[in-house]
């Protein structure tokens, strides 16, 4: 990992070290466009033909149907069942408690608005297993969309080599209660839902992380159609800022969770010891040959630095411009700083909390904004799946309350109608 010295970098230094995934040549987009294109025009026959092709499968069937996913679950021993139901009981628990309803408000006398919440009625889950299966995420993704109560939930995730899904991926949809998945992946999962195949429903949302090819799929797809997504997620990242009182194998250890998701993947470290940032190094050396996915980490690794800053509100500072997707404060005085954090998707707090707790276990949700985007996303929450819409109520007290500001600013727009429909009412006996 190469090492910069805050204090010496300038502003335009840093704004090339924070940018990440980008595609100067439009080459992704070009390739992604095709594919689009391709399952918007031949739809369930585009998908098999890319199973063949990214996934070496020849499906005979699109769809994994709910007998086929109970035997694939029940494979599963005892314990993995009880750790993905712990981890679905605090998902759950953490998640639930985001559904309130709001209170009515009276604006002036007469006049009374409030908004209520409506579920998104058809959404789309995308759930990555390319290099590895993420179970996780389909909890992370399929809780939230059951609280809120959407009408229709269309699951896509690639095939394995068996041409089925994982058994993890076939218990989680027991527990959530869905009865069939969509044997699709990459930028063809997130074209067929957004446009409907023959087997696949359009969706009016799209969820899930994904790789650079994906993540461009779901920007070009909101950017063209009516389906909306929740964020552009792309390649995993975590920044750790980390003082004299953090433990180096800790660090390594968490930047190594994130390095093993993809060579994509990024790993930051910003310090404030040199001594730390060291043997940090030294722990990463000691703990990536043990890893089985070593090749892939060692990539991100390779892609990855650290960031050696005189205190924790240059580290801050730094933070901020990145924007990372995680964000964990390896210090003891985390309670003084995380005031100052502006842009971040998850905070890991401490020594203690690892990011992996937030990934599987915590109740947090693990999907979250990358490549800087923290600065205007949020992570996945309930809010995600819902609509809020407005409402309001005006009594004949009200409206002789309201009603001549009205009148007056629809006239200062020079919109007589807009007046009239106030003045009309006004004036009936």
């Amino acid at each position: 990992m190469k090492t910069y010295n805050y204090s010496e970098l300038s502003k335009s230094d840093i704004q090339k070290l924070v940018q990440r995934n980008v595609d100067p040549a439009e080459e992704i987009r070009g390739v992604v466009e095709g594919v689009i294109e391709n399952v918007r025009t031949n739809g369930d026959k585009a998908l098999l033909d890319y199973a063949a092709k990214f996934d070496k499968v020849a499906l005979k069937s699109l769809a994994i149907e709910k007998q086929e996913l109970n035997e694939l679950a029940s494979t599963l021993l005892p314990e993995q069942k009880q750790a993905l139901q712990t981890a679905y009981n605090n998902i759950y628990k953490f998640h639930s408690a985001q559904l309130k309803p709001e209170d009515k408000v009276e604006t002036m006398p007469g006049v009374t608005c409030w908004r209520e919440l409506r579920p998104i009625e058809k959404v789309g889950l995308y759930i990555p297993g390319g290099t590895a299966v993420l179970p996780s995420t389909f909890l992370m993704l399929g809780i939230p969309a059951k609280i809120a109560g959407c009408h229709e939930i269309v699951v896509c995730s690639p095939p394995q080599k068996d041409g089925k899904v994982n058994a993890y991926i076939a218990y989680v949809a027991q527990l959530l209660g869905i009865e069939k998945l969509y044997l699709v992946g990459g930028a063809q999962a997130i074209a067929a839902m957004a446009y409907g195949t023959e087997s696949i429903t359009k969706v009016d949302k799209i969820f899930g992380p994904g790789n650079q090819y994906v993540t461009k799929a779901k920007t070009i797809i909101q950017s063209t159609t009516n389906t909306a997504i929740d964020m552009p997620a792309g390649p995993s990242e975590v920044l750790v800022i980390a003082d004299d009182s953090a433990i180096p194998a800790f660090v390594a250890a968490d930047l190594l969770a994130q390095a093993e998701h993809g060579a994509d993947s990024q790993s930051v470290l910003v310090t404030t010891s040199q001594e730390i940032g060291n043997q940090t190094i030294a722990e990463l050396e000691k703990q990536l040959p043990a890893l089985p996915r070593f090749a892939i980490a060692r990539k991100a690794i390779d892609n990855s630095y650290i960031v050696l800053v005189n205190n924790l509100d240059e580290a801050m500072a730094f933070s901020n411009a990145y924007a990372p997707e995680h964000l964990i404060l390896s210090t003891a005085d985390w309670q003084n700083i995380t005031g100052n954090i502006i842009n971040a998707g998850s905070v890991f707090l401490g020594n203690l909390t690892p990011e992996s707790a937030g990934d599987y276990a915590s109740g947090t949700n693990h999907t979250l904004p990358t490549s800087a985007f923290a600065r205007s996303y949020s992570g996945v929450s309930v809010d995600s799946f819902v609509k809020k819409i407005t409402f309001q109520h005006i009594t004949p007290e009200g409206l002789k309350n309201i009603g001549p500001t009205v009148e007056i600013l629809a006239e200062l727009e020079g919109l007589q109608a807009h007046r009239n429909a106030v003045t009309i009412r006004l004036n009936k006996k």
